[in-house]
């Protein structure tokens, strides 16, 4: 029988050269430094070095105090005594006192009792309601435009924006905030009388 002759196989190409030497390729060329496998124990990151630490989430705001509230559907008669700030939306008659700021909400009606001419006795006050008694304080008094004030004013400052309503007059300064209050004076009828800047009555 004929057999054919072998066909031989083709001799493998050479590689390329490489254009490094043999000598210039590290022996770890395929484990870079800092991987796992080529420094046991270490812990290193992705291109070698140190790992960066886990992100931490940073603790919570300490909370913030709020305001303590009076709402328009409450009402108090007596001494009403706070510490830091309140807000007034509703009804009181007698003293509102506090070294803190009291802000009289649109809705709030402030009526100083009987025995006392004095309504408001604190460290700030802001006035958007209606306000009938002597307000008092070492700090700043702000008469907003919907207050209604009847009453006399002893501050270190105080203002007033238009549209403010104020019967009664003002003692301003520094050396006014711990002053006693005289008395408003009066024309026949009862009328409240009020003074302006320079002292003189309006009727």
């Amino acid at each position: 029988m004929f057999k054919y002759p072998s066909a031989s196989k083709p001799a493998p190409a050479p590689a390329p050269s490489s254009p490094f030497a043999e000598s210039d390729v590290p022996s770890d060329w395929a484990m870079p430094a800092g991987q796992p496998g080529a420094d046991a124990g270490a812990s290193q990151g992705f291109f070698g070095g140190a790992e960066a630490a886990p992100f931490e989430t940073p603790s919570a705001a300490p909370a913030v105090a709020t305001r303590n509230v009076l709402n328009s559907d409450v009402s108090v008669v007596g001494i009403l005594r706070f510490t830091d700030d309140l807000l007034v939306d509703g009804s009181v008659e007698g003293e509102i006192t506090s070294d803190g700021e009291l802000t009289v909400g649109a809705n709030a009606t402030i009526t100083a009792g009987e025995k006392n001419k004095i309504a408001v006795r604190t460290k700030s006050a802001i006035i958007h309601g209606r306000v009938t008694g002597d307000i008092v304080v070492s700090d700043r008094v702000e008469l907003a435009s919907t207050a209604e004030l009847v009453g006399d004013v002893t501050a270190a400052k105080i203002s007033i924006q238009e549209g403010a309503v104020f019967i009664g007059h003002c003692m301003v300064g520094a050396a006014a905030a711990g002053a006693s209050i005289p008395a408003t004076p009066t024309k026949k009828g009862g009328k409240a009388l009020s003074k302006n800047d320079s002292g003189n009555l309006l009727g």
